[in-house]
């Protein structure tokens, strides 16, 4: 009887099938939108002939339209109804064109255009919108239990992060299709276009299947209702960033996190081709290093979030992060070292360890944010919020796009060259190494603002739920 009670407030514990079924979302978002962040430069410049200067503005232009259009979603989500559900609905509703122009995106029709590019690339960004805001409000309305949330975040990360392997394979799924010379598959030059759209499609159907999936598994129970939501509004969104501090600190902590991972994870294709000259099979040997610690790692957060608390775990992780970052700048730098592959892999497992750790469990800090804002103004405007983390998180994407291209430019990288300037090399490892790590030191400092402990989420979260009983 007691659990039943503790439920009817709120808390609710969720099956294994629903946990995987809500991580499924999140797992085929990183098939379509990581494959587009980590290498749609790539392809830009190498395949579809665009300058590195040119793909980077159009970068930043895209982000800027979604910074008028993710807050026009979140109010959407949130004053809407569809019977499919409030959150889940748009699964489906947004995954069908997101999927249809994420592919159009590795079309190669139109070689060099540049119009169009900016039109699959926006399209298909206010598509992914459409999705990931409403997804990211899923998560607070399926359960108000602290610990459950934490695991449920952690089922997810796990699930996103074997799509992102997924994706860290692309090269050599490329390279099935892609034409041969004397034996090997070339990925990176115009002939290659057709087994790039080939490998999209097959990654942007898998995750079709996965958001209905996503939307077959998880129902909301923990939604405004509909007499409050007739009263959000746009201006609900500039409102609450004002008066909700950790959700501030959150905003600002997406920036900065998302931005290292865009900039590191858009040079690393750049890195392994011409500072290291490796194939497609170590090239995706080399990046499943980057994801590998998300399975041995994220399964243990909650333990470790309850031995050092979760200041101690983003301080903890993303130090590691930082160190491994410093390895790999050093054994690249030093001659003796720099065409060492396997301390290559010793740097890179260091440093994705660091990151996927704490990067994964600070989308367990939504909910929290979400029900600090329902606790201090009685509205629980989980799409408008998850709109404005949107809006950040796609800021730090913006700089992972924009400021590698600057950066290749200035460094007068070549795509078409076999062999880049020593100053292209230096320019592409300050991507994959220095410029993160000084995100990373930034990053700490942000979190440290953070002041919603697991108790003080707990006083918050039954205050809410006796607010609601009194009515």
């Amino acid at each position: 009887m007691a659990n039943n009670a503790t439920e009817a407030k709120g808390f609710y514990k969720l099956s294994w099938m629903q946990r995987i079924g809500f991580g499924a979302g999140d797992m085929a978002q990183n098939l379509i939108y990581q494959t587009i962040s980590i290498w749609l430069l790539f392809f830009y410049t190498n395949v579809y002939g665009l300058n590195p200067a040119a793909a980077a503005t159009m970068f930043l232009v895209v982000r800027l339209v979604d910074v008028l259009w993710d807050p026009v979603v979140g109010t959407i989500v949130d004053k809407g109804n569809p019977k499919w559900g409030k959150y889940r609905s748009w699964l489906v509703l947004g995954g069908i064109p997101l999927v249809g122009l994420a592919i159009l995106c590795f079309w190669n029709g139109f070689s060099g255009s540049l119009l169009y590019a900016y039109i699959t690339y926006v399209g298909m960004s206010m598509c992914y919108t459409l999705v990931n805001v409403p997804y990211g409000a899923l998560n607070a309305s399926l359960t108000r239990d602290t610990e459950e949330i934490t695991i449920l975040t952690s089922t997810r990360m796990f699930m996103a992060n074997l799509g992102a392997l997924c994706v860290k394979s692309l090269p050599i799924i490329i390279a099935i299709f892609a034409p041969k010379v004397n034996g090997v598959a070339v990925y990176n030059t115009p002939d290659a276009a057709g087994a790039w759209f080939i490998t999209m499609t097959i990654f942007a159907l898998a995750g079709l299947a996965l958001l209905i999936f996503c939307f077959s598994q998880c129902k909301e129970k923990v939604v405004m209702d509909q007499k409050e939501a007739a009263n959000v509004k746009v201006s609900d969104l500039w409102m609450e960033f004002v008066r909700n501090k950790p959700l501030r600190v959150l905003a600002f902590f997406f920036i900065t996190a998302f931005a290292m991972m865009s900039v590191s994870n858009a040079a690393d294709s750049y890195f392994m081709t011409y500072n290291v000259g490796a194939t497609p099979l170590l090239t995706t040997l080399f990046m499943w290093l980057g994801t590998i610690p998300a399975f041995i790692f994220m399964p243990l957060v909650p333990a470790i979030k309850r031995k050092i608390g979760k200041k101690g775990m983003f301080f903890l992780f993303l130090g590691v992060a930082i160190v491994g970052m410093a390895m790999m700048y050093t054994f690249v730098s030093i001659p003796a070292t720099k065409s060492n592959f396997v301390l290559l892999c010793i740097a890179q497992f260091v440093k994705s360890t660091g990151i996927i750790t704490a990067t994964g469990y600070m989308w367990a800090l939504v909910p929290e944010v979400i029900a600090f804002g329902e606790y201090t103004s009685g509205k629980r405007i989980a799409g408008i919020v998850n709109a404005l983390t949107g809006i950040f998180f796609k800021a730090g994407m913006a700089l992972g796009g924009v400021v590698p291209g600057l950066v290749l430019a200035w460094v007068g990288f070549k795509a078409d060259a076999a062999q880049q300037t020593p100053l292209a090399e230096q320019g592409i490892l300050w991507l994959v190494c220095v410029i993160p790590a000084i995100l990373l030191l930034l990053a700490i400092f942000i979190i440290s603002k953070y002041e919603l402990s697991d108790e003080k989420m707990d006083e918050i979260n039954h205050a809410i739920e006796a607010r609601h009983l009194a009515e």
